[in-house]
């Protein structure tokens, strides 16, 4: 008996033993992992990926994090999904191992002239032989309908192998795969005439990665869905039942701005008329009102002005310069230039940038980027006022047969038919005249008939008139900042409220019915809006910054109405934490525009990758608003506190199995369009570390820190500057590929 008690006591010393290591070379890892983005600030890519990402010590110390766990999952003996989840990790572990050790990588050029290459540059500088000739036959940029904005590039490729000839086509998103080569479209010549190619072999790694890949999503699914599963356990918890009623409940308001002394424009319903003609504009045709929204969100800094839309805006500059040009409203956040100008607000004039220009008062100024800024402003004003941004009229080219769109003042081709000419010269000037003489009526036909001129000559290469419509209708409902403020105000007030009745052990019906309206209603508005994007792009709008915080908004808003009969502060929370969201995309992107798709990320891989990762990120963000309720209550209503520990717990679940499949699936989407699933970019290195923080909670069993709710509430609250740096630092400071998004 005591040789038993003796060996057990000995396996706890050894699981003890195995667990710290464990845990310590997972600390150690995210801290060498932070140091390194830190570090790649200011010694750049190459330093780190030499000397700390792609060095034997770094991978040593994954290799220690695998077999620790190996062991101590063993050891204690997991079954089921839990086990192949952990199985998953360990062969992504051992894919990265074999590709580091047997995977090859690297770049080659081929050019018309010289079309036939069989070596490749090595990513570590040597020259690698290819076991057959890759001939470029063909390279071609193909653009979107009707402009000049890159869709594509595709290289049509030949391999000569022993005689045989094998040919493959090459494009973003496409791979053409030969002998266990793999090989990617990367760039292209400025004059076209010869492509870059990236190429890839690892024969066995990726596979190998991509059986845990698929093993770890499968188990995921099995650990929530499993009836006896830690997840459905926690969801069956008795601090979790609770009921409420939902109601329908639309808000609706207005804003009421002064109109006395504004400077003259066009009457609403002819602005909505001259808006509603296509403009060529980012790379892109698209109706005149997008121009206008951005061009008076640029200058302003909001979408309207003193009770004028943004078409009235446009059309005051364009057809009331003067007016408009003792206007007020061009937004000048230097202080600098502030003080130059003599202004003592934040709004000047644009004769006060042409006064201070002739008096010498703006120069030598120091290049910060306020100062860029304003200097854009005012150039902008000028550049529509001359007519230099009105890309109305579309033109097919007699001699090369594409369609372009010219502005007024541009030089058109001398082989234009005449009175096409006059129309495109003389058109604008005509519709000046009539709004001086206040004839509206003879206006709005000439301005229909520009609209018939564009569908005539574009003739199918034109976005449909349901597509116009569309954003001419996004453009009206798309400025969220006055919805985001009133979303967080109810948010902030609904919480205090439901914290009160909290921790009195009451609850009204009708402060719920009232939030739940409220939350319904936001969920619609940004329902609509993501829509009416999507629909206006031809893609799910989750490519930059502004759709993805939008998109979060929607991923809150979406989860609290799931949940929201399991908790009584989750409403006020997912208000919060969704106006919030909504407020950051607005003020991060104070001009967002809809642009055509990069290449790169016309991939639905993309959008399913973004999805997972902002899902993910509404749950952290509700878990961080849980732990702060949790801190709370933890003195006056301990009980409380514990039922929020449930809730942070149910939440971290579908939280970290979701942004664990977004980093996967990111990875799969950047191996087929880069050749390679994780190259240690910022943003990648962040995701990674925000990922290893949160699954650390879901160890309570083996950390039992975790059950306790004054530890757990602080780790949520504390582990939430993980995604804040994921999200925002990667952005704003470290840069990377990843900081468009």
């Amino acid at each position: 008996m005591p040789a038993r008690i003796g060996f057990r006591r000995l396996t706890a010393h050894n699981m003890k033993r195995i667990k710290l290591t464990v845990v310590a070379s997972a600390v150690i890892l995210i801290t060498v992992m932070i140091a390194a983005t830190l570090i790649e600030k200011f010694r750049g890519t190459e330093f780190v990926a030499a000397h700390i990402y792609h060095a034997p010590w770094f991978v040593a110390l994954w290799a220690l994090l695998a077999v620790a766990s190996a062991v101590y999952i063993l050891r204690r003996r997991l079954r089921g999904a839990a086990l192949a989840l952990h199985l998953g990790l360990e062969l992504i572990l051992a894919g990265a191992l074999v590709t580091w050790l047997a995977g090859q990588r690297g770049t080659f050029h081929l050019r018309a002239e010289h079309p036939t290459e069989r070596h490749f540059t090595g990513d570590n500088g040597r020259r690698y032989p290819l076991p057959f000739a890759v001939r470029l036959d063909e390279f071609r940029i193909e653009y979107y309908v009707g402009t000049r904005a890159p869709m594509d590039f595709v290289s049509e490729l030949s391999f000569v192998d022993s005689g045989d000839t094998l040919r493959r086509t090459v494009s973003m998103n496409r791979i053409a795969r030969y002998r266990g080569y793999r090989f990617y479209q990367s760039g292209y010549d400025a004059e076209g005439g010869g492509t870059t190619l990236s190429v890839a072999y690892d024969p066995w790694g990726i596979g190998i990665s991509y059986v845990g890949y698929a093993l770890l999503v499968v188990s995921m699914i099995g650990l929530l869905v499993a009836r006896n599963g830690p997840f459905r356990r926690l969801l069956r918890h008795p601090a979790l039942r609770a009921s409420s009623a939902a109601v329908i409940f639309l808000l609706c308001g207005a804003r009421a701005q002064a109109a006395e002394n504004r400077p003259q424009t066009l009457p609403q319903e002819v602005a909505a008329e001259l808006g509603a003609l296509g403009v060529y504009y980012n790379d892109r045709v698209c109706p005149l009102s997008t121009l206008a929204r951005e061009f008076t969100t640029k200058l302003c800094g909001r979408s309207s002005w003193r009770g004028c839309s943004a078409g009235q805006v446009l059309a005051g500059w364009l057809f009331r310069y003067d007016d408009w040009a003792a206007e007020p409203m061009i937004r000048v956040k230097s202080a600098d230039v502030r003080q130059r100008l003599e202004i003592g607000g934040r709004y000047a004039r644009l004769t006060d940038f042409q006064r201070a220009i002739r008096l010498g008062r703006l120069q030598e100024l120091p290049t910060d980027r306020s100062v860029r800024e304003a200097d854009e402003r005012f150039r902008l004003a000028g550049l529509l006022a001359s007519g230099q941004m009105l890309r109305l009229f579309p033109y097919t080219d007699p001699v090369t047969g594409e369609l372009h769109w010219a502005a007024p003042v541009d030089n058109l081709p001398a082989e234009l038919p005449g009175e096409q000419r006059i129309f495109i010269r003389r058109s604008m000037d005509y519709l000046h005249e009539l709004v001086l003489k206040r004839d509206y009526a003879a206006a709005c036909d000439l301005l229909r008939k520009i609209g018939d001129y564009q569908r005539q000559t574009c003739s199918g290469r034109m976005p449909s008139p349901v597509r116009l419509r569309a954003e001419r209708l996004y453009n009206r409902l798309g400025y969220s900042f006055p919805a985001a403020i009133v979303f967080v105000l109810i948010g902030i007030i609904g919480f205090a409220v439901r914290c009160r009745e909290m921790l009195r052990n009451r609850r009204s019906r009708r402060i719920g019915l009232l939030l739940t309206g409220v939350l319904i209603a936001g969920w619609f508005y940004l329902s609509v809006l993501l829509a009416l994007r999507g629909y206006v792009c031809g893609h799910w709008p989750m490519s930059n910054g502004f759709e993805t915080m939008q998109f979060m908004a929607w991923c809150t808003w979406l989860v609290t109405l799931l949940f929201r009969r399991r908790f009584l502060l989750l409403i006020p929370m997912g208000l919060l934490v969704g106006g919030l969201a909504m407020m950051v995309s607005v003020m991060g992107s104070s001009n967002p525009q809809i642009t055509p798709l990069m290449p790169v990320l016309n991939s639905p891989l993309l959008s399913i990758h973004v999805m997972l990762v902002m899902a993910a990120y509404s749950l952290l963000a509700l878990t961080a608003c849980n732990g702060v309720a949790g801190i709370a209550a933890l003195r006056r209503h301990p009980q409380s506190a514990e039922r929020l520990r449930i809730v942070g717990a149910v939440m971290l679940y579908p939280a970290v199995f979701a942004l664990a499949a977004g980093i996967f699936v990111g990875a799969v989407w950047a191996n087929v369009s880069w050749g390679r699933y994780w190259g240690w970019d910022p943003k990648e290195v962040w995701a990674l570390i925000t990922l290893l923080v949160y699954a650390t909670a879901l160890h309570s069993g083996s950390l039992p820190a975790f059950r306790r709710p004054d530890f757990f509430h602080t780790f949520c609250i504390a582990a939430f500057l993980t995604v804040i740096v994921t999200y925002f630092g990667v952005n704003f400071l470290l840069g990377g590929m990843h900081s468009y998004a």
